[in-house]
């Protein structure tokens, strides 16, 4: 295969939403705790998300002050950080926005330690933010010019840092993006026993409606697990045929 084994891996409410009220539950840090569990039981040496979960949970908001106008151009090529690693963190941030001081997750997040950052960019990005990553050793990966071929990005990770399995734990449009493109090969859904019920609260996937219409996706069931205090967890195989 050209490109990685793609997991796609997400806690959700009974009625498909990843995001809402329904993650301040009681109940949800058991469920929580179970994702984080299952996601090491898969041993990933990578996992991805978009720039708004990473916004929240990683960078916390955080927003860089660059001197924009003041650098040489940079070449729009892929870099790869000199150091050697072993587990990433690949970050999809189109633009250049995300507020990292460093070239590793923060060791604030128990879960998520020493993975090295990856960023997948298009070449809209400024000089100053490419200087601002080489500057603390961030990797960077373009994936288009003005839009992102995530079938190219995964590909890249798989050629330049030997990433052989992937875990998506994206935003619904990230996944949405995914799943149109065809690059999800299995399903790890932590289904948390809470309805949610809010329209404004994102699903699983999403899609942009100038993108066109999503074709059907074909999955095959590979297991059910009980959880406790009523979770399951369901496991899917795309359905290659």
């Amino acid at each position: 295969m050209e490109r990685p084994y793609i997991i796609f891996h997400m806690l959700t409410s009974l009625d498909g939403r990843i995001t809402g009220n329904f993650l301040e539950e009681e109940r949800s840090p058991y469920f929580i705790e179970e994702y984080e569990k299952i996601h090491e039981r898969y041993g990933s040496t990578a996992w991805m998300c978009g720039r708004i979960t990473m916004e929240e949970h990683f960078t916390l908001g955080y927003t860089l002050e660059l001197a924009h106008g003041t650098h040489s151009p940079i070449p729009r090529t892929d870099y790869v950080a000199p150091t050697a690693y072993t587990t990433y963190a690949i970050a999809i941030d189109p633009s250049g926005k995300l507020g990292w001081t460093q070239n590793f997750i923060s060791a604030w997040n128990e879960n998520r330690l020493d993975d090295h950052i990856i960023e997948v960019l298009t070449e809209q990005v400024s000089d100053a933010y490419l200087a601002h990553l080489r500057k603390i050793g961030i990797s960077y990966i373009f994936g288009g010019r003005e839009q992102l071929d995530f079938t190219v990005v995964v590909q890249k990770l798989k050629h330049l840092f030997s990433i052989d399995k992937l875990m998506l734990e994206g935003g619904g449009v990230l996944n949405g993006a995914f799943l149109r493109e065809q690059l999800i090969d299995e399903l790890s859904l932590v289904i948390v026993p809470i309805t949610e019920g809010k329209s404004e609260s994102l699903t699983l996937f999403e899609t942009k409606p100038n993108l066109g219409e999503v074709m059907p996706v074909n999955f095959l069931l590979k297991h059910v697990e009980k959880l406790n205090d009523g979770g399951l967890l369901i496991n899917y195989v795309a359905n290659k045929d």
